[in-house]
Parts: C-alpha cells; structure tokens; sequence
C-alpha cells in the first residue's frame, strides 16, 4: 500500500531490532522502501537488507556531508554498485550548508561527480538539499540531468522553487515534517505538488512525524506523512497511497504489486 521511498534503517540506530522495525512497517502497510546508503557501511548494509528482505530497494550515493572523503576510488565504487540490478536510483547526493562539514567548492565538486554518474548509469538522482537551494539548482542545471530524472528528497524550501524543481522534471517527496504545526510552507507544498510527481518518506530514524515527533523515525510511520499528505489534498487515503506508489515503482522502473 505505502512505498517508503527513503529510509535508513541500515544505520547504527536500527542494528538491534531491524527485523522487528520491518515486520512493524508491513504491519502499517508499508510494501515496498527504498534504502538509502551514503558511505560504504550504509551501502554493504543497504545490499545486505535488499538480499534478505523482500521489497527492499537500495538506493546509493555519497552524502555531502561526506564530501571531503569522495575520491576516484569511491566514484570507481559507486560506478561498479550501481551496476547492481537491485539498486534503484543514485544518491543521497547533494549540498549541506547547515552542518558545513566540507567547504563549499569540495561539496559542489561531489555534486557534479555523482550527477555525471547518473547520467552514465542511467538511473535517477535523488537530491539532499539543506540550505543551499540556489546552488543546488545552479548546479542541476550546468551539469545537465539524466533523462531517468529523480527525487527532490523531504523537499522543504516554498511553492516558488518546487516550480523550479518540477519544471527540471523531479518528483517531491514529503517526508514527516509536512505533520509538523510550524511547517506551513511545507503544508503549502503538499497542496500544490501535482499528484503525479509526489512521492512520500520517512528518512527514518529522522523526522519522526507527528504523533512520535522527537522519537526515532521508522518506516511505519510513513503512514501518518500520508495520511497529513490526504488531508491537505482533500483526497482519501487511499488515493494517495495508491498514486505515490505508482509514481515511486514508474520513477524506479519496479513492477506494480
């Protein structure tokens, strides 16, 4: 019923009890998630999980607050892992200018790299944007896009430059903070996402949604960012449970359930 379509439970939080986590996520109806690895533990583990559990997808790529250790020999890395049948899209990649762990220039030049990347493998972006939309736009569009195009992940900026991203030919994907009282922007942007190009998250064991906001973050709960998603939109859960899923298997290139 729910496609989870970035998640980490293939990280330290989620070490003691993932099977329990995914048996939770069935449980609420969640079919299918998109484990997302960003350095190589996550990405061992994302292929580990994808090889044990059914409807498990990895997605792979280097964060940006990981930039200052992408090299040749981790772009040869991720170009050999993305060869993989399994692996659905190319990322997180992006820019971070909230924790800043790497100067500007480093991160952008990780950005470009991983969008090359793409392009060579055919398969879509999915983009981490904290604070540096402008750059991340600028550099979407020097750099030139895969035709696959991608995923805008927990898109938060405002209407105007969901329009930009939308125009780039991107899906929106709504994650628990469009739950939160004091996200009205975001609340905005889950009106006006055309429901063709929306996509919803968890990024779990982050941004837990409301009821369990500040508590970890598990891909059951995608549910709740649906169910906020349904309210705004006026359309019934069901509808938004459907059609996210299928922009999410259209967008992956995965067979309907």
């Amino acid at each position: 019923m729910f496609f989870d379509t970035h998640t980490h439970i293939n990280v330290k939080q989620f070490n003691e009890d993932v099977e329990q986590t995914i048996d939770r996520a069935r449980e609420a109806g969640v079919t299918r998630m998109s484990v997302v690895g960003f350095d190589y533990p996550t990405i061992e583990r994302a292929f580990d999980l994808a090889a044990k559990y059914e409807g498990i997808y990895p997605t792979i790529g280097w964060h940006p607050t990981e930039a200052g250790s992408f090299s040749d020999k981790v772009e040869d890395f991720l170009r050999q892992a993305l060869g993989r049948q399994e692996v659905v899209a190319v990322g997180e990649m992006g820019l971070d200018y909230h924790w800043m762990s790497d100067p500007k220039p480093v991160q952008h030049e990780a950005f470009r790299r991983q969008i090359q990347l793409a392009k060579d493998v055919g398969k879509p972006l999915t983009i981490h944007n904290r604070e540096s939309t402008e750059d991340v736009y600028q550099i979407m569009k020097e750099v030139g896009l895969p035709e696959t195009g991608g995923i805008m992940h927990s898109f938060g900026v405002n209407t105007e430059w969901l329009h930009k991203f939308l125009d780039l030919g991107f899906h929106i994907s709504l994650s628990g903070v469009v739950t939160f009282k004091n996200a009205p922007e975001v609340k905005e942007i889950a009106k006006e996402v055309p429901l063709e190009r929306l996509l919803i998250e968890t990024d779990a064991p982050y941004l837990a949604p409301e009821p369990n906001r500040g508590k970890r973050n598990e891909p059951a709960y995608v549910r709740y960012v649906a169910e906020e998603i349904a309210r705004l939109k006026e359309l019934s859960l069901e509808e938004i449970a459907t059609q996210t899923t299928q922009n999410a298997n259209r967008l992956f290139k995965l067979a309907d359930q």
